[in-house]
């Protein structure tokens, strides 16, 4: 049913239940925001209005409205620049801004805060209201996400995310009044919860409550020591995030061009996190195809995953027995790395520095898992977003877009198309699926696109047929879904063979250390339609077909699942419980 209205004496007809800010959006008419948000693909809207920044005038109304989570009426009249609503918003914004910090120059968010974004567009240009200010302690007790409570303002994204769109339930709403702050239950440090790292309540925050930490300093000291090899690995996810960072349209695919950059900062040798996804497929579909023959612990789960791996420790620790044994593609590079790499350089493991650039903050944590350590040496040293890449970039005074395109060093540097789809939820299942099609029919298939895992819905169910056999997938992107999944499969409601999960809406694309998108699915589309470019432009699209990965079983590994590889390669988990 239409319903209409008229917003600034312009007539609009839209769908009953619709807000005043989208009736507001058919019109071209911006209103201003801070707490309202459309959560990337799962179409989950955060409008509770707790900002007010968006309050509008509703004729006949005593109380300006927030145009948010307002309902349309028929024959509603709406003004949006009314002065009594204008100055309405500039006292509201004036008030966030009286119990804000002022370090704006050396803050996180700096030129990508919206509270500063809406400061300089109403033109505050001081603030009219002083008195107490909150002097919360900061939170860095994890290797990932920094909590600065004295710059939350109370918009609850953070909140959403966490406990709608993840399901986690760490972060909620403490304190009235004044006090009032998000944060964790008797403000524990994150690194005391059952905190996934997974960044997504980074992503959502618009201001610097809640940032990534960052280890760019530890890179430049890397880079800077001569006792040292610096190599870096770069995810499949950012070279298709990367250029937004410089101008270039979202989804270009920037490899050629971040290679360059990257030697250009001084690494020794830049290498790909791809040559060790196609390494995970082989263990990870060796594995796959054992249980199946068996029939045992299945499904399998996916692990690339470090958000999804610590979610499942928390919150299904019951279920431990399920996800693959194999290590994510960012550890088992640093295994490689500084064992394979490091004896045909010629160097101890000692000597070499891993530096991973990843879409994810939870990589962050990964990385410092104890079960990724050897004698107090990590299988990779320091991790980085795309975000803090670019940075990297920018203070080096390298014009990213003036760069040619270069290559990747051999052998860490080769890869295959099913090794870059990692990156898009169900890019891992797909990948699999094209080496085990070919291992059980043994043959050269040429029929490898399996579309129907693809996209970016949050559950995903397909029914393939593999060499005979017919195997039961599902992909699962977002942890909320994950944990419906997961509810089906202890209630015995589903029966699957083999089931991805990414705990990022989809996939590493939109991971929370990735350039920030503000919500905007047209982004995630064409980052995920520019890592399958990516995979149709490469020679060799499956994983067992890398000659370098072939190579690195013949000379070290021996075979897929062999005693060493699992040394290497493979891991176990932790039933943490919340």
């Amino acid at each position: 049913m239409q319903v209409n209205l008229k917003i600034n004496g312009r007539p609009v007809s839209v769908e009953a239940g619709s807000t005043i800010l989208e009736a507001a959006g058919k019109l071209d008419i911006r209103i201003p925001t801070l707490c309202h948000i459309k959560l990337d693909c799962l179409h989950i809207e955060h409008r509770t209005g707790s900002c007010r920044i968006c309050v509008v005038e509703v004729k006949g109304r005593p109380n300006l409205a927030p145009a948010c989570c307002t309902p349309v009426a028929e024959g509603m009249e709406v003004f949006t620049n009314s002065l009594r609503a204008i100055n309405a918003r500039r006292v509201i914004l004036d008030l966030l801004l009286s119990n804000h910090p002022k370090d704006c120059l050396t803050c996180a968010k700096n030129l990508n805060c919206q509270l500063q974004e809406l400061a300089q567009e109403m033109g505050l240009h001081h603030v009219l209201f002083t008195g107490e200010r909150n002097d919360f302690p900061k939170d860095l007790s994890s290797r990932a996400i920094a909590r600065d409570m004295n710059k939350c303002i109370m918009c609850r994204r953070c909140e959403t995310a966490c406990n709608q769109v993840q399901t986690v339930g760490v972060l909620s709403g403490v304190n009235r009044g004044f006090q009032a702050t998000v944060a964790p239950e008797n403000f524990k440090p994150l690194a005391d919860t059952a905190c996934v790292f997974c960044g997504q309540c980074v992503q959502a925050c618009p201001v610097g409550a809640l940032t990534e930490i960052s280890y760019v300093y530890d890179v430049w000291r890397a880079l800077d020591n001569p006792a040292k090899t610096v190599v870096v690995q770069t995810a499949p996810a950012v070279r298709v995030a990367l250029g937004e960072e410089f101008g270039l349209p979202a989804g270009a695919i920037s490899t050629g061009k971040m290679v360059a950059a990257l030697r250009r900062l001084g690494f020794d040798k830049v290498f790909d996190t791809d040559f060790a996804a196609d390494l995970t497929i082989m263990e990870e579909t060796t594995e796959f195809i054992n249980r199946v023959k068996k029939g045992e612990n299945l499904p399998l789960l996916t692990s690339c995953c470090p958000g999804w791996v610590k979610f499942l420790e928390h919150q299904f620790p019951e279920l431990t027995y399920m996800p693959s044994t194999a290590k994510s593609p960012q550890q088992m590079f640093g295994a490689i790395a500084k064992s394979y790499f490091a004896e045909k350089s010629g160097l101890r493991r000692e000597d070499i520095t891993v530096v991973s650039v990843m879409p994810c903050l939870s990589k962050k944590y990964e990385a410092s898992r104890e079960e990724f350590n050897r004698d107090g040496s990590p299988d990779v040293d320091i991790v980085i977003s795309t975000r803090e890449l670019a940075a990297m970039i920018r203070e080096s005074g390298i014009v990213f877009s003036q760069l040619p395109d270069e290559e990747y060093d051999s052998p860490l540097g080769d890869s295959t198309g099913a090794a870059v789809i990692f990156g898009a939820t169900g890019g891992v299942l797909e990948a699999a699926l094209r080496t085990a099609a070919d291992w059980l029919s043994g043959a050269d298939l040429k029929e490898i696109d399996f579309t129907a895992v693809r996209g970016l819905e949050g559950i995903k169910e397909a029914t393939v047929n593999v060499a005979g056999l017919e195997l039961h997938a599902a992909i699962c992107s977002g942890l909320g879904n994950a944990r419906k999944l997961l509810e089906k499969i202890k209630r015995g409601e589903a029966n699957y063979h083999i089931i991805e999960i990414m705990a990022c809406p989809g996939g590493c694309l939109n991971g929370g250390g990735q350039p920030y998108h503000h919500g905007d699915d047209s982004i995630l589309e064409k980052r995920m339609a520019a890592l399958y470019e990516a995979d149709r432009n490469l020679p060799i699209r499956k994983s067992h077909r890398n000659p370098a990965i072939v190579k690195l079983y013949e000379e070290y590994l021996g075979e897929p699942g062999s005693h060493r590889a699992h040394e290497l390669l493979h891991t176990t988990y932790i039933k943490r419980g919340l």
